[in-house]
């Protein structure tokens, strides 16, 4: 009983504390510019981006390398729910993780049997085939994509309410409610199987785990995550499109989450806001030396590129599990 009490306990201070957490972000939209609003906006699409690829890699322990392609099936299907079905804007992000869901559950039923390198290729063909994929069908918009816009917001929030803050409020709303809801998942049964399969797979098999159907719901789950993500990004951006969704995108995710550690949430912010100020650290050092134009465009990629392999071969756990372990190592050796 005090277990089942001191469970419910941590529940309730954690729903709390988002609550406290979201009161704190909109407050905070009132007080900077535009362009802090915008990129806080896009801190929230991050994170939510990056924890489905810590759910899926870091505690199912199935890599993918293409992650931005179930972000951009999200950012697909809201664009076209709202442009071809007239669907509320609040009902294309239902959409969006709905169809993400069921892509990624059949993506995930096709990998069950992949594992590894094979499975980390399976995703990012993925990622390169989609921009062929998006253009054969008429619908999607070809290369041009689809516009997509979220709407003004209501008149009761004043005249000084500007779309961006609008976008902004939507995306931290969306990202607060998934943070909230993958703590409460990965503490869950659901969790700890995830993390028993990543451990040891045959282990987990014997002990009467179905592995089969617990990889293909931690993809499915991961990838309705996702995209969320993407709708929320195409209603950042304004438009739905192969250009919008490199295959780029899916490497940043990736050195976002090795950069938040990809074994827990903890550092998922830290991930999220390199990745946003990355760009402008290349638009400045690229300023500051005089570059040219492609310089500028390409410096971002190479940047990304160089913090992956850095995190990799510094902090391979991430710098919040890095912390963790060095404090823990001190208390045992206060102990001492």
């Amino acid at each position: 009983m005090r277990a089942v009490h001191k469970i419910k306990s941590n529940s309730t201070t954690r729903f709390i504390f988002f609550i406290a957490l979201g009161i704190v972000l909109f407050l905070l939209s009132n007080r900077v510019d535009e362009l802090r609003v915008y990129q806080g906006a896009e801190i929230a699409v991050y994170v939510i981006a990056i924890s489905s690829l810590i759910l899926l890699t870091g505690y199912s322990g199935q890599i993918s390398l293409g992650h931005g392609a179930l972000v951009a099936i999200g950012g697909y299907a809201a664009a076209v729910a709202n442009i071809n079905f007239h669907v509320p804007i609040w009902l294309t992000f239902f959409i969006a993780v709905l169809v993400s869901a069921l892509f990624g559950a059949l993506l995930g039923a096709a990998a069950a049997r992949l594992s590894g390198p094979y499975l980390a290729g399976a995703t990012l063909a993925l990622a390169v085939g989609l921009p062929s994929i998006a253009n054969q069908f008429t619908v999607l918009g070809g290369e041009q994509g689809l516009t997509f816009d979220a709407g003004m917001p209501p008149a009761s929030l004043g005249e000084d309410f500007t779309v961006y803050k609008w976008n902004f409020w939507i995306a931290a709303l969306a990202t607060l409610a998934i943070l909230w809801l993958l703590q409460n998942i990965l503490r869950s049964r659901y969790g700890r199987t995830w993390r028993a399969i990543r451990s040891n797979d045959v282990a987990a098999e014997l002990s009467g785990i179905a592995i089969g159907r617990s990889k293909v719901l931690a993809f499915a789950l991961s990838a309705g995550i996702a995209g969320l993500a993407g709708a929320c990004l195409a209603m950042l951006v304004g438009t739905v499109s192969p250009s919008a969704f490199p295959i780029s995108l899916s490497f940043s995710l990736l050195t976002g989450a090795v950069l938040a550690g990809v074994t827990t949430l903890g550092g998922v912010m830290i991930g999220a806001v390199v990745l946003v100020a990355i760009p402008e650290i290349a638009d400045a050092v690229a300023n500051r030396f005089g570059g040219s134009e492609s310089v500028t465009s390409n410096l971002p990629g190479l940047l990304v590129s160089a913090l992956l392999i850095l995190t990799v071969l510094l902090v391979p756990n991430g710098p919040v599990e890095q912390m963790r372990t060095i404090r823990s190592r001190k208390g045992v050796a206060s102990h001492h």
